[in-house]
């Protein structure tokens, strides 16, 4: 009986053990596989991370390219234009633009006709028959301008002796009569991709053109099909094991892949002694972790989180006060604490800054109309009245009265910009009762802008500055000229004048007034106040500093650009 029960106790001793080493060698290998998922996972998911953002900015060079006023040019000239001259002042053109990179191979643009430039002097391969196929180029045609990723080119451009290129193909297109003009082809090195792979990676085209790493792992991808998520498949090879793993990167004709080997060692009394060592100190573990836990962890976050509770119903924001160990909580405590120190000083900045915008709004609206413009426009008037007769006065006041019904604008802080170019057009008007024909003004005023909300009086006080500050100095006739545009949602409006120009120093000086000046001061008059607080009220109105653009040349003309976010339109009733 007893000896039957050790037995049966042997055997059921026995049949634990080995169901628990089982166990744990299952367990080991399941993690051992999950872990090189893991791994290749992030790898893969980095790897197409880096190529997406390397292409991003290749895409970005092609669209620079491709609105080079010299590309453009080619591609719009007449087939008797094109001397050698012309094409290798294109080709410099080209070359400007890829100085900054060694990675792009070539740019090819392609012309209606089928006459091309190229900036490359490597030989390539022509598949010209491919290049004129309406379904070849059907994916290029589908983008409307946008980029298309090829290898090789879908094998219309091949470079005879290299490795394989990476092509971005795009359409090109006449900014002022929205007609395609050509097809634009920008080779990239596969060299770039280099650095981001290993010896147990692969990077290749979807038609099987190799790109970059271990050549050998493409013969695991046969068969297997690739999708934009991660595959991953066992494959064995006599006693040795690797998982693959595979992904096509999105919107890319380009696949990646790992091979990553299985170690199937086993240590099976080290793995066992350990799991055993482990069981016995669980509970020591378990009790040291609690009482730690709950000194350095529960009871301080309890504590912090009833002091912030206590702030939150005395509604204020003040720094806690508690001894907490040096810990992460620590930091916590710090961090809260700096973080009202850093909100009652925006809120105390904010205040500065709105009385600082208050101020400036409010010499801004003085600055508009002037005694003496009043004035001399009265006497212009009225001079008018005795030499010409009524119909004169008649017109200058209309005008006048026109300029003050759209400068009050009912009360509105805020109108639409054909508003704001009424304003400015009236006020010209009086001026050129003034000083005559020295002042020449035009308009190129896009339909798509005209109902844009944006701050009143912002235009004014920049063509006041031209004549007082730019065209007047002259002593000569001046333009000021208005333009604005909608770029990508982004209101730009631009004023230039022909007159004495801005140097280097004095725009540093008035862009950066704003980050050298202290809260609530504000520039004197004799520094282009009118300006600086056009500016001011057009960086509050945006929620950023980067509103304004300069580009003046001594002696030529100055060129002021607003940009304004869209606020949307209003009720013109």
């Amino acid at each position: 009986m007893i000896a039957g029960l050790r037995a049966i106790m042997l055997i059921i001793v026995l049949l634990l053990s080995i169901s628990f080493l089982v166990s744990v060698f299952y367990i080991v290998n399941k993690e051992k596989r999950e872990t090189i998922i893991r791994e290749s996972d992030t790898t893969l998911n980095t790897i197409s991370d880096s190529i997406v953002s390397d292409i991003e900015r290749y895409k970005e060079m092609s669209r620079i390219v491709m609105t080079d006023e010299g590309f453009v040019k080619y591609l719009k000239a007449s087939p008797k234009a094109l001397t050698d001259g012309f094409i290798f002042s294109t080709r410099k053109s080209i070359m400007r633009v890829l100085n900054p990179t060694t990675m792009v191979d070539s740019v090819f643009g392609f012309r209606d006709d089928g006459q091309f430039v190229s900036s490359s002097r490597d030989q390539y391969y022509f598949d010209f028959d491919k290049i004129k196929n309406d379904d070849w180029k059907q994916p290029i045609i589908d983008q409307k301008g946008g980029a298309v990723i090829l290898v090789n080119a879908d094998g219309a451009i091949v470079r005879k002796k290299g490795r394989p290129l990476v092509t971005i193909a795009r359409l090109v297109y006449d900014v002022n009569t929205q007609k395609c003009i050509g097809m634009m082809f920008m080779n990239i090195s596969s060299a770039y991709i280099d650095t981001m792979s290993d010896k147990n990676m692969v990077v290749m085209g979807t038609d099987g053109t190799y790109l970059s790493g271990d050549i050998s792992i493409a013969e695991y991808l046969k068969g297997i099909e690739i999708s934009e998520t991660i595959v991953h498949k066992e494959i064995k090879e006599g006693t040795k094991s690797v998982i693959l793993s595979a992904k096509k990167i999105s919107d890319m004709p380009i696949v990646i892949a790992c091979a990553i080997p299985i170690d199937n060692s086993f240590e099976m009394y080290r793995t066992t002694y350990v799991i055993f060592i482990l069981s016995l100190i669980f509970m020591l573990a378990i009790v040291i972790a609690g009482t730690y836990i709950t000194k350095n962890i529960t009871n301080p976050v309890s504590g912090l989180t009833h002091a912030m509770q206590k702030n939150k119903e005395k509604g204020v924001l003040e720094k806690i006060d508690i001894d907490i160990p040096q810990n992460e909580i620590g930091v916590l405590k710090e961090s809260y604490n700096g973080m009202v120190e850093r909100v009652n000083d925006l809120f105390a900045k904010l205040l500065d800054n709105e009385q600082v915008i208050r101020r400036a709004e409010m010499r801004v609206l003085h600055e508009q109309i002037k005694p003496h413009f009043l004035y001399n426009s009265i006497e212009t008037i009225g001079s008018m009245a005795m030499d010409a007769g009524a119909n004169d006065v008649y017109s200058a006041l209309e005008t006048l009265g026109s300029f003050y019904r759209n400068f009050l604008s009912k009360g509105d802080r805020e109108i639409p910009l054909a508003r704001e170019i009424s304003i400015v057009q009236d006020y010209l008007r009086l001026q050129k009762l003034r000083y005559g024909d020295i002042i020449e003004d035009e308009y190129d005023i896009a339909e798509d802008t005209e109902d844009y909300i944006i701050p009143k009086l912002i235009l004014q006080p920049l063509v006041e500055n031209s004549i007082y500050h730019g065209i007047r100095l002259t002593g000569e006739r001046g333009l000021i000229s208005i333009k604005s545009r909608l770029i990508d949602d982004v209101l730009h409006i631009y004023v230039r004048d022909t007159g004495v120009g801005m140097s280097e120093e004095q725009i540093e000086k008035l862009l950066s007034a704003h980050d050298d000046e202290k809260p609530g001061s504000e520039p004197e008059p004799s520094e282009s106040f009118g300006l600086w607080g056009t500016i001011e009220r057009i960086r509050y109105f945006c929620g950023t500093n980067d509103v304004v653009k300069i580009r003046s040349t001594v002696g030529e003309f100055t060129e002021i650009e607003f940009i304004i976010p869209k606020r949307g339109q209003i009720d013109e009733r």
